[in-house]
């Protein structure tokens, strides 16, 4: 059983996600939940939302009961689109700002009965 949510064309950049995020794979719910909430960057707060909102889709969804056996089996973010924009400087000129947006997806799955 998979549980996936996905946070598209957040205004966060894709490199600053990564951070939060490969802290956050492989590890089980409870532990992700505790390291996204520490963590003082402003994508943990994104990333936070995402994993709630996959945890709510494996208890609704799913019908998944007991969530301590959940772990964040992917944790991927993706570049979005770039928003373009212009900077006036000195002299006539123009220069472009780039504002890069990311698609965060994450998907939990239930540890085996061994």
């Amino acid at each position: 059983m998979e549980s996936r949510a996905t946070a598209r064309f957040v205004r966060v950049p894709p490199r600053k996600a990564r951070l939060v995020v490969d802290m956050i794979r492989g590890e089980g719910i409870n532990r992700a939940l505790n390291i996204v909430k520490f963590t003082p960057k402003h994508a943990a707060r994104v990333v936070e939302k995402v994993l709630r909102s996959a945890l709510a889709n494996a208890q609704h969804n799913h019908g998944v009961k007991d969530v301590d056996r959940l772990f964040v089996k992917e944790a991927i973010v993706d570049q979005g689109p770039t928003w373009k924009r212009i900077q006036p400087r000195a002299m006539g000129r123009a220069y472009r700002i780039k504002k890069r947006t990311s698609h965060i997806t994450i998907v939990l799955q239930e540890h085996q009965p061994s």
